[in-house]
């Protein structure tokens, strides 16, 4: 890292921005000690976005240098051609890969790439000494919001906050000294919650994992005696749906967060050996900074209860100075009784330091106080464990009635035959708006559920008004390459069923 960073030096001046366009690989992984030991800013970019919203972020980033894994050299080429002609572009480093020997690679010398990864490493000073940051509040790490409800925003986060989170992420969720952790979630979603320099701070082993591959994860965990995995809900939901023939060989932790998994899935996951945690975070938070604490108490309860109550997100870690649910106009806090609805705030030394060149998206979430007000709907139990109940974007209100999409999605998932589902608002003339679900089914279930069935199933676990009016069947669900649901896609979806709807009524009419 040290012979990269002095590398890296001689190409980027101090406070200007290397940009990262890779899987979990070990180069990705030594980056992220190199860019900041060099006096650099880390941009890691979403290797699943296209070359348009790629070429956004470069240029709002105003990247200087890119490390570019072979795989995605046509990607990034396609971006960088979307450059206004006046626009210097960033210079290319390319990483090669051992294992994709046979994948065509272009040429250093065609005039696109400056040097390959290894030979930086190469060239380096060992004895390198690297550029400490001016002041712990200097900014480190450049990541882009993964663009679930509205379009990317560059978050800044600085040293100071990440050391915090980092040292969190050990101590909340009990990591051991020379752990085996399996790399599933993506460096590049929110610099894997910090795990990367958590690993090296407690002697950790990394397992790299190009992909989701629910084969390989298992025969990694086997082979590697992996101790330790992050997985988002969708993915664990993923990795749990696949079908093995005994459980784990021995137990596996896994920390699970950004968005609320669904209790059944909870329930599958430790009947198979995992020992899920499950915290939340934002981007803007750096990492996971609410987790939910067990009570021993709660180990009395039935299997159902308890992977309820672990469902919740819960209670602020010791990074975090404050966490409250407060009614957003007001201010004040909500009633501790775990049903009144208000927003999700933060108080802290890990909240981002604010939005890139975005003076006002940072004044309108960093208010009065120091309070960062995520945009997530919540409730507070009254023991002072914290619930979210949606994205405040995501709250469909149907007659006059708040309904959270998320209570939907829960009783979704526990029938048996659903893989995956997400519910949204559809338009209504009458109600204003109505529930629509988008369901994926098992492959192995039949005869298949109808959409009249699966409303019915819902009937009977649910307020009426919950019900979703229309389902949708879906062989997948559209999602981020960090595991989220697109909902603003399935939104458009809903409105299309609904100008479709009144169009047959008017000719109906």
């Amino acid at each position: 890292c040290l012979q990269l960073a002095s590398s890296i030096s001689s190409l980027v001046k101090r406070s200007q921005v290397v940009s990262v366009v890779s899987p979990n690989t070990p180069a990705m992984y030594e980056l992220h000690f190199a860019v900041p030991m060099s006096g650099a800013i880390l941009n890691n970019i979403n290797i699943r976005l296209d070359a348009h919203n790629i070429s956004i972020i470069l240029r709002h980033s105003e990247s200087k240098l890119i490390f570019v894994d072979h795989l995605s050299v046509s990607l990034i080429l396609q971006a960088l051609s979307l450059f206004p002609p006046h626009l210097p572009k960033p210079l290319l480093i390319l990483i090669t890969d051992d294992e994709h020997r046979s994948t065509p690679i272009p040429a250093v010398d065609n005039n696109y790439f400056l040097d390959t990864y290894e030979n930086l490493v190469r060239k380096g000073n060992p004895s390198f000494e690297w550029v400490r940051p001016a002041s712990e509040w200097a900014p480190m790490v450049l990541n882009y919001t993964s663009g679930t409800t509205s379009s990317p925003k560059g978050v800044v986060h600085s040293h100071r906050g990440l050391y915090i989170v980092t040292l969190v992420s050990i101590i909340d969720w009990s990591v051991p000294e020379h752990c085996v952790y399996l790399w599933t979630l993506p460096m590049f979603h929110s610099n894997g919650w910090g795990y990367p320099w958590a690993m090296a701070a407690v002697g950790g082993t990394n397992i790299c994992l190009r992909k989701f591959d629910a084969p390989k994860i298992y025969s990694s965990i086997r082979a590697h005696n992996v101790t330790h995995m992050c997985a988002a809900p969708v993915v664990l939901n993923m990795l749990v749906n696949h079908p093995i023939s005994d459980p784990l060989p021995h137990p596996v932790h896994i920390l699970t967060g950004g968005a609320p998994p669904p209790a059944s899935v909870l329930l599958r996951a430790e009947s198979i050996g995992f020992l899920v945690c499950h915290g939340y975070g934002l981007t803007e938070t750096g990492g996971v900074v609410v987790s939910c604490a067990w009570k021993p108490e709660w180990n009395k309860y039935p299997v159902t209860e308890k992977a309820k109550l672990k469902a919740r997100q819960g209670v602020r870690t010791i990074g975090m100075t404050e966490v409250d649910v407060v009614d957003p106009d007001s201010g004040s806090p909500v009633k501790r009784d775990g049903s009144e609805i208000g927003e999700i705030v933060f108080k802290g030394g890990c909240v981002m330091l604010g939005y890139f060149k975005d003076p006002g998206s940072t004044a309108n979430c960093l208010k009065k106080n120091g309070w960062f007000y995520t945009g997530d709907v919540g409730v507070m139990h009254p023991d002072g464990y914290l619930e979210i109940k949606d994205r405040s974007k995501d709250v469909i209100i149907t007659g006059g009635e708040n309904l959270s999409s998320v209570e939907v999605e829960s009783v979704l998932y526990a029938n048996p035959a659903v893989n995956e589902a997400a519910v949204v608002a559809k338009p209504d003339e009458f109600w204003g708006e109505t529930p629509c679900a988008f369901v994926s089914l098992k492959t192995d279930v039949s005869p298949k559920p109808t959409e009249k069935e699966i409303m019915e199933y819902c009937r009977a676990n649910l307020p009426h008004y919950m019900v979703p009016k229309t389902v949708v069947f879906k062989d997948e669900l559209p999602k981020t390459s960090t595991g989220k649901i697109q909902k603003f896609v399935l939104r458009e979806i809903a409105k299309e069923i609904q100008s479709s709807s009144s169009l047959r009524t008017t000719s109906r009419m």
